[in-house]
């Protein structure tokens, strides 16, 4: 036999586990009957055992025969019997729902489609198919369990037990979609638990395996994730061992077994999300043309939440409650295969959400010592906690306000750039995640220009101050009253004018001002007026023009 897949440890690994689970097949072959094992208890005789296991108590001469009992009244305990399992009693047993989510229906084999209960017992025949983000787990006698994914429809052909033996035969076919199974350790001989479909039977003794159908094609996929699983098309079986997969279109033998993809890396995805949608991020793995993602409530990977492909790896979903929940990942290559799963643990606290900034927004500036920091109101919150830093990570807090009952604070601020942050504290000290840090630049407020004397000629008024910071400009006014209600002059000089002339105005008293508008805008406060008296002029100039026709 060449197993070309294979390096020769696994081979060898490989050839001892096909023997071994082509024991029952090979005994089959040779024996037109398979046997139950029964040991002998004190007490016990073929007729009270006949009673108990088998379909009628007249058999029990059939037991005597095929074990050699001499005599069926004194059987010695501790001895073995071989029961066949065609007389064993067959008993019709029921599936537990044991989670639900979203709308599943189920049809039984006589009646039409009603949605399942959670309290549904599950019987031969019932098909039970899932809508759309909908899923089921479900327990069988043996304690089997079976997670049947979104978009699935599955008919539940066979559940018997063999009587009191304790050993089940489930059988089921999958039509459509996908499930994920934990199979119970079965009987070698009697024990039977099944997965048809149109393309390929999947046939186990006790695994972990996921088995799928295309709606489209009908193509029948199965990834064996511990144990082995029988896979059966058109005739051929094909053995497929732990971390394998195989593949199977309608009428063809089941491809060779392929190497599942190795888990994704998720060490980069968060474990702690304060924000819906959710959105996760992990490593690229090799290999893989899409991957598969979900979230189950917890790690008995009963209840799934919620379960998409992604083209990327990345998986992104709208919304769940808070709460702790698992990621799982896991590759799909090319050929529709599904690798190992990557798990990983996450908190989700989204709630009560941050409100939002109103000011300073993000980039602005606020003047003066003190910074009025401003959000809305959050129905929810019933205080809230404001953070200004330094930093834009927010370490090191310069202000930790936990406590604040309304909907702004007023920090007092050094000159220079800040960033802050605001949450939601509901009922019960529920404290929300932080908004987005916002950042903003505290500045003075400009301060008024130092302004020289000024100075005055027969035809005009010469204002002068010092330079402020570059890229300044300056408002100045000139009134004849303090309350400055009719300015004679006011003018906004270009960038870094530090003078200014006007005309000669008419002796009386007037009032000067001046402010800084700064580069971005913002008007400093005007200066202390300045009182200006402009004089009569000159009498000799005022005489000049009485004097003119004598000095001619």
């Amino acid at each position: 036999m060449s197993l070309p897949y294979f390096s020769v440890s696994k081979k060898r690994a490989l050839l001892s586990l096909i023997a071994l689970l082509c024991l029952p097949l090979a005994q089959a072959a040779t024996t037109p009957e398979s046997y139950w094992v029964y040991m002998v208890k004190p007490g016990d005789t073929l007729s009270n055992i006949s009673q108990t296991y088998l379909i009628s108590t007249k058999k029990w001469p059939g037991l005597q025969k095929e074990n050699k009992v001499g005599e069926p009244k004194q059987l010695t305990p501790g001895t073995q019997l071989r029961l066949p399992v065609s007389l064993l009693k067959r008993e019709a047993v029921e599936a537990e729902v044991l989670n639900l989510q979203g709308p599943v229906t189920r049809t039984p084999l006589k009646g039409a489609s009603q949605p399942l209960d959670k309290a549904a017992r599950l019987q031969t025949g019932d098909t039970i198919e899932t809508g759309i983000d909908a899923t089921v787990s479900l327990k069988f006698i043996d304690g089997s369990r079976l997670l049947l994914t979104p978009k699935s429809r599955l008919v539940l052909s066979e559940m018997v037990m063999l009587g009191k033996s304790g050993v089940a035969q489930t059988v089921m076919e999958l039509q459509q979609g996908a499930l994920d199974t934990q199979v119970a350790k079965q009987s070698p001989t009697v024990g039977r638990y099944e997965v048809k479909s149109r393309a390929v039977n999947l046939a186990v003794r006790g695994t972990d395996f996921r088995a799928s159908v295309d709606p489209t094609d009908q193509v029948g996929r199965s990834e064996v994730l511990e144990g082995a699983v029988q896979a059966s098309a058109a005739g051929t079986p094909v053995l497929v061992p732990a971390g394998f997969g195989t593949s199977a279109v309608p009428g063809q033998p089941a491809s060779p077994p392929v190497a599942l993809l190795k888990a994704p890396d998720l060490s980069g995805a968060d474990k702690r999300i304060e924000r819906v949608p959710l959105r996760f991020q992990w490593s690229t793995l090799s290999g893989a043309s899409r991957y598969r993602a979900q979230v189950f409530s917890d790690k008995s990977f009963e209840r799934l939440l919620l379960d998409g492909v992604f083209s990327t790896p990345g998986a992104k979903w709208t919304d769940l409650p808070d709460g702790r929940y698992v990621l799982r990942v896991r590759g799909v290559d090319p050929g529709g295969l599904e690798g190992l799963n990557a798990d990983q643990e996450f908190v989700l606290k989204a709630r009560p959400e941050a409100p939002f900034a109103t000011a300073p927004l993000e980039g602005t500036k606020s003047y003066g010592p003190t910074a009025k920091l401003i959000w809305s109101n959050s129905v929810a919150a019933q205080a809230y906690h404001v953070q200004v830093s330094t930093q834009a990570d927010m370490s090191n807090p310069i202000a930790d306000l936990p406590m604040v009952t309304g909907t702004e604070q007023t920090v007092t601020l050094e000159p220079g750039k800040y960033f802050w942050r605001v949450a939601s504290i509901a009922a019960g000290a529920d404290h929300g995640p932080f908004g987005d840090p916002q950042s903003f630049t505290q500045r003075k407020i400009p301060d008024s220009p130092q302004t020289e004397a000024p100075a005055l000629d027969e035809k005009q008024l010469t204002f002068r101050w010092r330079a402020g910071d570059a890229g300044a400009k300056y408002q100045l006014q000139l009134a004849n009253d303090l309350s400055f209600s009719k300015p004679l002059v006011d003018r906004v000089l270009p960038e870094n004018q530090t003078q200014v002339l006007v005309d000669r105005p008419a002796p009386g008293t007037y009032y000067m001002r001046i402010k800084t508008i700064d580069a971005d805008g913002f008007e400093g406060p005007f200066g202390t007026p300045q009182k200006i008296d402009i004089p009569d002029e000159p009498k000799p100039f005022r005489l000049l023009p009485l004097l003119l026709p004598f000095l001619i």
